[in-house]
């Protein structure tokens, strides 16, 4: 009897320690979390919200005074064929890049994960990810430069096999050339999160898959994916939001040195700075806000999609 209830006694006291600490804790839940809460709210909620009130005004800035004029910008915007060229060039960025890149970085993953020296070969495929999408653009722009008797790495190449210098930099081709670098540049990154991922995952999956006679397409499909499909979802997320804000890239590999690129060549990112700095010597602070609230509700509707798309039952090994 004495040791029932010694042992009440001792549970009693576990859980008043419990408590205790519990109470603890939340004390110490708001001194914590305030200082991040205050920076969260005047760095991103409020921002955000003055974008939305001011996308329904007309506003040069400094020394004006924002006019309410309704939905007028939103109207202009999508009656503008300039963001509906914007439109569609990101919306490229987001899914045809998206597939490319994803596409490569499951390819250099299934090969690097059997390969002597991966991690080195992973090392190399990211660099380009630590170089300024400015250089970057530098770059690329010697690449693929037209100019007669000056012609850039690509038609050097072109016209030494006999074939004919394209102007890979013209309005008309500019989207296609920074989605192949934007796949170039962007699959070491997805690489290498897919690589952390794939080394989780047990080898003796593997070995049994291959004594089963598994093909490499088989593993991948049974084993790889299933597995990493919780990072392939995140993964996913970043790609769309970054995909979204693409600027400095298409801004130096279509851009004539001067302002602005051809109306062909933008991106919403693009028409963001068009119209806030203005392309006709007057900002307008209206219409950019609301472009940047139509990148907002965009962005949001992918990323939900998008998770919804790859929710599933998270695997356990």
């Amino acid at each position: 009897m004495a040791t029932v209830t010694t042992t009440a006694a001792r549970a009693r006291g576990t859980r008043a320690a419990g408590a205790a600490h519990l109470r603890r804790k939340k004390r110490l839940f708001w001194p914590f979390a305030a200082p991040a809460l205050v920076l969260y709210l005047a760095f991103l909620v409020l921002p955000t919200l003055a974008t939305v009130v001011l996308s329904f005004t007309s506003w040069a800035g400094a020394g004006d005074t924002p006019k309410p004029n309704g939905v007028t910008n939103y109207t202009q915007m999508w009656a503008s064929d300039s963001f509906q060229y914007a439109f569609r060039n990101t919306l490229v960025y987001v899914f045809l890049g998206g597939i490319g890149t994803f596409a490569l970085a499951f390819l250099f993953t299934m090969v690097l994960r059997d390969m002597r020296g991966g991690k080195v070969v992973r090392a190399i495929l990211f660099f380009p990810n630590i170089v300024a999408p400015v250089a970057l653009g530098m770059f690329l722009g010697f690449v693929f430069k037209y100019q007669p008797g000056k012609q850039g790495l690509a038609n050097y190449v072109l016209e030494h096999i006999g074939a004919d210098a394209a102007k890979f930099l013209a309005p008309a081709n500019v989207t296609g050339v920074v989605t192949a670098s934007l796949i170039w540049a962007s699959s070491g990154f997805y690489i290498t999160i897919l690589m952390a991922a794939v080394d989780r995952i047990p080898p003796y999956l593997y070995e049994d898959a291959e004594l089963g006679g598994a093909s490499p397409w088989q593993k991948f499909r049974n084993i790889t994916l299933p597995m990493t499909w919780d990072v392939v979802g995140v993964a996913g997320v970043l790609w769309t939001i970054n995909a979204l804000k693409i600027f400095e890239l298409v801004f130096v590999l279509a851009g004539p040195g001067t302002y602005a690129p051809p109306n062909q060549a933008w991106t919403l990112g693009i028409y963001v700075f068009d119209r806030t700095f203005g392309s006709n010597g007057t900002p307008d602070f209206g219409a950019a806000c609301a472009c940047a609230v139509a990148m907002i509700a965009l962005v949001s509707i992918l990323v939900v999609l998008l998770r919804r798309l790859m929710r599933r039952d998270a695997i356990q090994f």
